[in-house]
């Protein structure tokens, strides 16, 4: 029998702010003005610019992933997944690059025997990761950090077609001006957000954005989300015009494909 992936329904004690207080988990990078996906300083040109070396680096994201390339597991790489039931959101962002949900330490998940605290979410239009050669009009990163810094970020791509409950709740806060914040102080069931079959594919590769860190650990699920075209609309009027990274070379990497799902 596969792995599975189960849902943990309790809710978890905040974890000290002497920890993780100060290891705020922003993918889209500390220094919002000094890059662009387009204008004076494109997404194509981030490795020319000097704090951004690892941009240029051999273990980027995102990429492509192949099902039929992949190395197939079905124990390698296992997941777990402990969120409540509520999940606590402290407040929205639009940073410029994209917006923004940060949460209240709590929930986590296990990761090749690892624990990552979750810390954000963010979106990107269209999505970044291809899933067999498709783009998906959007892509919902996870963003999650382990006690010592080490990242890992749970991927979810989306199609349009009926409405999610789970975005009509979260674009009630929405629109939001570029470069403001707004409390929200409520709980959300993040279950919602995930595809009905958890079967996903992993790798190491890099933040998607500046300052293009590697040593990711990346969890990218096969099967994509449904939202309405409206829902998609009101996401892309909240940020930039194609906020999304082009793919990258694999360069030799492994990709993994597991399957959680009998």
């Amino acid at each position: 029998m596969s792995q599975r992936c189960h849902w943990y329904f309790l809710i978890v004690l905040p974890v000290s702010a002497l920890l993780f207080g100060c290891a705020r988990s922003q993918e889209t990078a500390e220094h919002a003005d000094s890059w662009t996906y387009a204008g004076d300083r494109p997404k194509e040109h981030w490795a020319d610019i000097e704090q951004y070396l690892d941009c240029g680096g051999d273990n980027q994201s995102p990429v492509n992933l192949i099902e039929f390339e992949a190395v197939k597991v079905s124990k390698l790489n296992s997941l777990e997944i402990f969120y409540s039931p509520s999940t606590h959101i402290s407040r929205v962002i639009n940073n410029g690059h994209t917006v923004e949900f940060d949460f209240v330490q709590g929930d986590s998940i296990i990761f090749n025997e690892m624990t990552y605290h979750l810390d954000q979410i963010h979106f990107h239009e269209p999505g970044e990761h291809k899933i067999n050669g498709i783009r998906y009009p959007i892509e919902i990163h996870l963003v999650h950090r382990e006690a010592s810094g080490n990242v890992c970020v749970l991927g979810i791509l989306g199609m349009e077609g009926q409405e999610s409950q789970i975005f009509e709740f979260l674009e009630q806060f929405l629109p939001l001006k570029e470069g403001t914040s707004k409390d929200i102080d409520r709980g959300v069931d993040l279950s919602l957000l995930f595809p009905e079959r958890l079967d996903y594919f992993s790798y190491v590769g890099s933040l998607t954005t500046p300052p293009c860190s590697e040593k990711v650990n990346w969890v990218v699920f096969r099967d994509p989300i449904v939202l309405s075209l409206e829902e998609v609309q009101k996401l892309q009027e909240n940020m930039p015009i194609n906020n999304f990274r082009d793919e990258q070379p694999l360069n030799g990497r492994l990709v993994y494909f597991n399957v959680m799902s009998d």
